[in-house]
């Protein structure tokens, strides 16, 4: 199967030979790493635990917090929660850092662990690449039993998460509205924590019980369809919102960092413009610079520039946009896959903040998720993926796409991105998966299509 090691932490399918899946020696030597790091800071580190819904999480989460009480780390113990709750309850109850026991969007028997710093962050490079060279080593030594770290159990961390939403400015002076507005909210929990997260968040915002209509909120973690909230996963939301009558839908990943929205009449609002929304709603209230990756919709950079301020691009990857969103004091950023980053709550992808400000818009400017669409510049993303055979690596798709396409401007921080007039290609190799991502964006989605199939084609031909 398969096992991915990245700055941020490791991922990889539960069950199988060792050395290729995550097993439990990956599971111990990785965790043992980071707890060696922590302690070569501070002797009695303390870090949060989480997990999202996954079948697995439990036992890998047992399995984690043991190998800490016997580094002599002290664990507090979130249970079921959300990655962006995580990063939020780091820095609130000054901890040295944090694991969340998630492999996003990837399938049901897939399983990882992310690694924060301090600040509720992921660790960055240098860390990163320090934590690999004690795994392979493995020269680890553990503390006498009289030295085992203690585990605390935090239940409330969700109520914390939440909390803070409802005290930004943004959201605290619509709570009377959202209250008051009747709206009919659609949710798809994906059978992980976002089933008790998003409707526990509405519920605080003023929206009323028998207007929230929940599918796959029950935390079973067998997903009810493919995890990653692409339209064609979200064929039942769209079905029930128009079912209900709602005002939108909400679709969110197993560990509630990526946010995708339907519109009031089925259709699919989309990942790429979730954040758009959520940007356009924060510049009309604070302008300044905004910040997206590489492979996101460049309808970002459009609506930025409509305010007078500047659009910035960063390599794919949270760490990548955090640091580039710190370099140019960004007022918010993402990337194009739902993940909204609001510097003022936290430097984290939020699904919850970016429902919360979805709300407040649409209760604020009294219009329809479908007008808000509509009043955005227009593009059509194609998503696409190669798998890697032996032999073929980034450098060599990268000469094979130069030898056969000459225009255009190239851009090689992430892969290779060429753009166009009005359109983009962009390929990359995952950092979660042995594949070549290709994405593409244009004014007609046969341009974007085309784009894809021209690149697909000289890779595999």
């Amino acid at each position: 199967m398969t096992l991915i090691s990245s700055i941020s932490g490791i991922r990889g399918t539960i069950g199988g030979v060792n050395e290729d899946c995550l097993s439990p020696l990956d599971i111990v030597k990785y965790t043992s790493a980071y707890a060696l790091t922590l302690k070569e800071k501070k002797d009695k580190p303390k870090i949060i635990v989480g997990r999202d819904g996954r079948i697995t999480g439990d036992t890998v989460q047992n399995l984690i917090i043991n190998t800490l009480k016997m580094c002599g780390v002290n664990v507090m113990d979130c249970g079921l929660t959300t990655t962006p709750t995580i990063e939020i309850a780091i820095p609130y109850y000054n901890t040295d850092g944090g694991i969340m026991i998630s492999a996003s969007h990837n399938p049901m028997n897939w399983n990882a662990l992310k690694l924060f710093n301090e600040k509720g962050e992921f660790i960055d490079g240098n860390d990163g690449k320090r934590i690999k060279t004690l795994v392979d080593k493995s020269e680890f030594e553990y503390v006498k039993y009289e030295d085992f770290g203690i585990v605390e159990l935090l239940p409330d961390v969700l109520e914390l998460h939440v909390k803070q939403i409802l005290e930004l400015p943004y959201i605290k002076r619509n709570l009377n509205k959202i209250k008051n507005s009747e709206m009919k909210i659609a949710v798809d929990g994906i059978n992980s924590t976002g089933g008790f997260a998003v409707p526990y968040l509405l519920k605080q915002l003023g929206i009323k019980t028998e207007n929230i209509f929940e599918l796959n909120c029950m935390i079973t973690g067998e997903f009810a369809h493919v995890a990653e909230p692409l339209e064609k996963n979200l064929v039942d939301l769209s079905q029930l919102v128009v079912a209900k009558n709602c005002d939108f839908g909400i679709a969110v990943d197993p560990d509630v960092d990526r946010l995708a929205l339907m519109s009031e009449n089925g259709d699919y609002f989309g990942e790429e413009y979730t954040l758009v929304a959520c940007a356009d709603f924060i510049l009309q209230n604070k302008l300044g610079n905004t910040v997206s990756n590489l492979s996101s919709s460049r309808a970002l950079k459009d609506l930025t520039e409509q305010f007078g301020c500047k659009y910035f691009a960063s390599a794919v990857g949270e760490v990548n946009v955090v640091e580039k969103m710190k370099e140019v004091n960004a007022v918010v950023g993402g990337e194009g896959n739902g993940g909204i980053i609001l510097p003022e709550l936290h430097y984290g992808r939020d699904a919850l903040v970016g429902i919360a400000l979805i709300i407040s818009y649409l209760v604020e400017s009294n219009k329809k998720m479908s007008e808000l669409k509509k009043s955005y510049p227009q593009y059509f993303m194609e998503k696409d993926k190669v798998d890697l055979q032996e032999g073929i690596n980034l450098n060599n798709i990268k000469k094979m796409i130069k030898d056969s396409i000459k225009s255009g401007d190239f851009n090689e921080i992430d892969g290779i991105k060429i753009d166009f007039e009005d359109s983009w290609v962009h390929v990359r190799t995952s950092n979660t998966e042995p594949i070549a991502r290709i994405y593409s964006e244009a004014k007609t989605l046969e341009k974007a299509q085309a784009l894809v199939k021209e690149i697909k084609d000289i890779i595999e031909n």
